[in-house]
């Protein structure tokens, strides 16, 4: 094998490592469907690489405001956190090339919403606010962005017809036709952007557990794994495994 067909197949491995780390972290959260869809995959061989720039709309200033906003959400405890992976500027990254123009402004606009709920509550800016002023104020935007997408969920099942979600519960309800309430057809609806905070909570999850610090300190990693063992003994507190590379 030539040295261009060996630099060519080692490009698409990392191609598919990418994705499917995208596909583990969305399995890691739940199986939760991420804004942006599909375009998250086909712009996964730019992940984490030129991360230098700040991409699209974004100045230094914002990467490395996001970069605080990721930190707070994962913070460095024993091994480091989502600012050392550069979370920010591949949160910045994901905005520009995946989000749609209304998702865009909803993720910039909802930037200023989190430094004015961060002044509302301390008085400070969010750059200029403590740990635990930021914890508590992202706590608060947390909460909120959950009632905001449980109740558009709720609403959004009730319109096409189907039966609720059982909350509480470990389990979902079939996505069945309620009785004398037909399914309507979900095509012709535009589906409305999701809540600010929950967009910036997903991206920072994606880019920190797909990255090198999140994958191989955050995460049990292994370069060449052995045989495969479905049981095997977990002790309290261990690290999950990350997706093999």
């Amino acid at each position: 094998m030539n040295e261009s067909s060996e630099m060519q197949e080692m490009q698409e491995l990392q191609l598919i490592n990418r994705r499917e780390a995208i596909r583990r972290v969305s399995a890691l959260l739940g199986g939760v469907a991420f804004v942006g869809g599909s375009s998250l995959l086909a712009a996964a061989e730019k992940a984490h690489a030129d991360l230098e720039r700040a991409p699209g709309r974004f100045s230094a200033q914002d990467v490395a405001y996001l970069d605080e906003i990721a930190e707070t959400i994962l913070p460095a405890t024993k091994t480091p956190g989502a600012k050392a992976a550069k979370t920010g500027a591949f949160m910045a990254l994901m905005v520009t090339d995946c989000y749609s123009p209304a998702e865009q402004k909803v993720f910039l606009d909802g930037m200023r919403k989190v430094d004015e709920a961060m002044r509302k509550a301390g008085g400070v800016s969010f750059m200029a606010a403590a740990p635990e002023q930021r914890l508590a104020v992202l706590s608060m935007l947390d909460h909120e962005q959950k009632r905001v997408m449980d109740d558009r969920d709720a609403a959004e099942r009730k319109r096409k017809g189907l039966s609720p979600v059982v909350r509480g519960d470990a389990t979902e309800a079939k996505a069945e036709s309620v009785p004398g309430n037909p399914v309507v057809a979900a095509e012709s609806a535009k589906p409305e952007p999701a809540h600010y905070f929950h967009m910036m909570k997903q991206l920072a999850l994606l880019g920190f557990f797909t990255s090198k610090i999140g994958c191989t300190q955050a995460l049990r990693y292994v370069e060449a794994p052995g045989r495969f063992d479905p049981c095997l003994p977990y002790t309290p507190g261990e690290p999950a495994w990350a997706s093999h590379a």
